[in-house]
């Protein structure tokens, strides 16, 4: 029967066909459900991680907080003593004047006669061996201290010889003392007393050894300029040239 034999195969056909897809369907949810179990699972923290790399970091503490632990505290009686100590103004030591030339220390008064003698003499290398060396070597100079202190001193003076230094050295040292910085390390007769003295509260006789030294018009440039600052000697207790100097 020619329908018959159309109408079998076609029947036939399609329960395998059917079962063929079925076959194929389950392969496949098999291949995908072991696919799953053997694929490692992602944790949710690594991924939070990743997405937010500043979750992960310890946060700084604040620079108040590192300063506090690395300053080491000092006790308080140590921190109150310095800051007592910083805040504490040292007394200025009283100036004394000295008129009476033999009233000067033993040691002081030796000095101040030989150099009377040395600068009288009018050969200024009388003075070198007066001056100290070292530690102890005269000051001629504001500043660094020269290689040889006679050949600074001529260079100051009006003539080759250095003889208008020695009439100044004369001049200054022949009026009176002022004990300075007593009981200090810096401590020293110093001429002429007027150095240390207001110039506005000179007495008549003391502006005349002053114009003895300097003009009127020096006197006046000093008032301008708030003191006496020409030429000054000093000499230790001692008994040691501290220093020839010109200026304040």
């Amino acid at each position: 029967m020619p329908g018959m034999a159309t109408f079998f195969p076609y029947r036939l056909g399609r329960p395998i066909l059917s079962l063929a897809l079925a076959l194929l369907l389950a392969a496949t949810m098999a291949g995908f459900s072991a696919h799953a179990l053997t694929e490692p699972k992602k944790e949710p923290e690594a991924v939070e991680q990743q997405d937010d790399p500043a979750a992960s970091e310890t946060p700084d503490k604040p620079e108040e907080d590192k300063a506090d632990s690395q300053t080491i505290p000092m006790p308080d009686s140590l921190t109150k003593k310095q800051t007592e100590n910083a805040m504490q103004e040292q007394p200025d030591v009283p100036v004394e004047f000295v008129n009476d030339l033999d009233k000067l220390p033993e040691p002081v008064k030796k000095m101040r006669i030989a150099l009377v003698e040395a600068a009288a003499s009018g050969d200024i290398e009388k003075l070198r061996p007066l001056m100290g060396s070292g530690a102890d070597e005269t000051q001629v100079a504001v500043g660094d201290a020269p290689e040889d202190p006679i050949a600074a001193l001529k260079s100051l003076s009006g003539d080759s010889d250095g003889r208008e230094v020695l009439a100044i050295l004369l001049d200054i040292i022949s009026t009176g003392a002022a004990h300075t910085d007593k009981g200090t390390p810096q401590e020293a007769y110093v001429w002429p007393y007027f150095a240390e003295k207001n110039l506005d509260t000179l007495t008549p006789p003391e502006m005349v050894e002053l114009f003895r030294i300097v003009t009127a018009g020096d006197v006046a440039d000093m008032k301008e300029f708030g003191g006496y600052n020409f030429y000054r000697l000093g000499i230790s207790p001692d008994g040691k040239w501290k220093f020839f100097v010109a200026g304040d």
